[in-house]
């Protein structure tokens, strides 16, 4: 496919930092009487998450609070609208472009339910052509961010010379929710992130970062259920099931055949989901990435992935964009190869190969 390059993304995180030991406390507030709470904690603080940012302080109504589905879900997309809104004119002013550049823009935005979408929201607040070429995307989830990529890329191969604005957001703490007592949810609930991410896709680099070599799509068969939404009255939950944690590793030989076409050999840099320790460490030894000993646990080439788990949590489809800001602080060599990989829920991974430009 023709080469698609991707611009330094623009991540805008909200104001309330929460920690983990604070959620924790939270949670035993919350459930002071519920059997093997300790044990459940435990669990939940083996996310290796520290902090994350919500755009509600913890103690709000929508957030730890009792408030019924309407007031959750009018305040996740708001804040989810305004978080896209600043991440896309931080990307447009950093590229030196206007709205009026912009020939496509692709969306991915699940928390919240909402008709129109994000993709008129950002039409109307950005000022974008009214024939700007509109892909939007809903229910991806954490797959979102680089399912979005590969839109834009192989929109540029259809329509090479445009110019394709990517825009993700998310508000996973709309899933804090403390009608769910699962083992499951309490580590949900330390793990989750608020967050916006953009970039632009062009057919020319704008700047050092990443080209797009090839995409890669997979819908591991039989999984919808592996990880799934779920709403109620009270609001939006995200379940999973006990299969869920070997999902990365079902999908590592439709990876490696489709690396191995590409004739990715040796895997130089990752821009991997920060999802969580197991699917990193899996894919991580599905890759046969090499740990460095100096980094503790940590492979080199995913080092970018666990600092944006440490700090920031699972930010969702916005995931992928943060670990490839982190990417641009911190580049790999000139020329080297490397993997963009998202996973979502069903089970569903969408990635691309790719190469560094300076």
């Amino acid at each position: 496919m023709p080469a698609a390059y991707v611009t330094r993304p623009c991540i805008a995180l909200p104001s309330h930092k929460v920690t983990t030991d604070e959620i924790c406390e939270d949670i035993r507030r919350a459930h002071s009487t519920l059997p093997r709470l300790g044990v459940m904690l435990r669990y939940a603080r083996r996310t290796q998450v520290l902090t994350r940012r919500f755009t509600r302080p913890l103690g709000h109504p929508v957030v730890g609070g009792n408030a019924p589905i309407a007031d959750r879900n009018q305040v996740a997309f708001a804040d989810a609208a305004e978080l896209a809104v600043r991440a896309a004119r931080q990307s447009l002013e950093s590229s030196s472009l206007t709205a009026a550049d912009v020939d496509c823009v692709v969306t991915s935005h699940t928390t919240s339910w909402t008709v129109p979408g994000l993709d008129i929201h950002l039409i109307e607040e950005l000022g974008l052509r009214p024939d700007v070429c509109r892909i939007p995307m809903s229910t991806l989830g954490c797959v979102g961010g680089a399912h979005a990529l590969a839109r834009a890329a192989e929109h540029l191969a259809a329509r090479p010379g445009t110019t394709v604005l990517v825009v993700v957001a998310e508000m996973l703490s709309t899933v804090y929710n403390h009608h769910d007592t699962s083992v499951e949810s309490m580590i949900y609930k330390t793990l989750f992130g608020d967050s916006g991410g953009a970039c632009l896709v062009t057919s020319a680099p704008l700047g050092p970062g990443l080209r797009i070599d090839s995409t890669w799509e997979y819908a591991l068969p039989d999984s919808r259920d592996r990880y799934a939404g779920r709403l109620d009255a009270s609001g939006l939950h995200f379940d999973s099931q006990k299969s869920a944690i070997m999902a990365v590793s079902d999908i590592m030989p439709a990876l490696q055949s489709h690396l191995s076409q590409q004739h990715l050999d040796v895997i130089e840099f990752t821009v991997l989901h920060p999802g969580g320790p197991r699917i990193i460490e899996d894919a991580e030894q599905g890759l046969g990435l090499e740990h460095d000993p100096e980094l503790g646990d940590s492979a080199r080439t995913t080092r970018h992935t666990w600092a944006t788990l440490r700090e920031d949590g699972n930010l969702g489809g916005v995931g992928i964009l943060a670990v490839l800001a982190r990417t641009h602080d911190d580049p790999p060599a000139r020329g080297a190869r490397g993997l963009l990989l998202g996973v979502g829920p069903g089970f569903a991974a969408a990635g691309a190969t790719a190469t560094w430009q300076p």
